[in-house]
């Protein structure tokens, strides 16, 4: 557990525990650097004209470090990777293609198709053009793809990109707006055994008990 209550530490996590500010959680936890959470209830606080300052939108997660706001559950995973290489969740500069690709393809098509087929939303084969993602079927299928390729989204390593995507996969099975498809039930598999993903679970998991 990285947290601290320190008021001079320069990396503040702004949360709620039912949010996907569990996605940032692990990613954290992931780094093993110290940092102070705020937690913030869904209504006025996410409203309230000092959060608005830190996030326009009014929402969490978000992240500040050393005066800098990073918003954005992706690309917040992205900033921690790099702001704190000695984690190692960020493959090297030259060897990132796959790493961005897969990191940025969930942020993408595979959240939206998600949302889309969670508010029953249907898109017409004339309207797939128009779509980001295409089809459900063919974003899942692609991600299946992915997830086989290599024990790790970016080759044998695990890194940020599977902090992202994981949450996804583990998540959309849970709520079941993601099938239990072979290929992701094993992906998630290997992602359960991660000590900082348990940790996380488990912070987020007594907070939302206690709320």
């Amino acid at each position: 557990m990285a947290i601290t209550d320190a008021a001079d530490c320069d990396l503040i996590f702004y949360t709620n525990p039912q949010s996907r500010g569990r996605i940032v959680r692990w990613m954290l936890e992931e780094t093993g650097v110290p940092y102070r959470q705020v937690l913030l209830d869904y209504g006025s606080p996410m409203k309230a004209d000092d959060y608005l300052a830190i996030n326009p939108m009014g929402k969490v997660p978000a992240l500040t470090h050393k005066g800098q706001v990073v918003t954005e559950c992706a690309a917040i995973c992205a900033y921690l990777a790099d702001a704190f290489p000695d984690a190692g969740l960020a493959p090297a500069p030259n060897e990132r293609a796959k790493y961005y690709r897969w990191l940025f393809f969930a942020a993408g098509p595979v959240e939206a198709a998600m949302i889309d087929k969670a508010r029953h939303v249907t898109v017409s084969a004339e309207q797939q053009r128009m779509v980001g993602y295409g089809s459900f079927e063919r974003t899942l299928d692609v991600l299946a793809m992915a997830v086989t390729a290599s024990d790790y989204l970016a080759g044998d390593r695990f890194s940020a990109a599977d902090v992202y995507v994981g949450s996804h996969v583990i998540w959309g099975m849970q709520f079941g707006s993601m099938p239990k498809r072979p290929e992701f039930e094993a992906y998630a598999a290997r992602l359960a055994q991660r000590p900082a993903l348990q940790a996380a679970r488990a912070m987020d998991d007594q907070l939302a008990a206690s709320s």
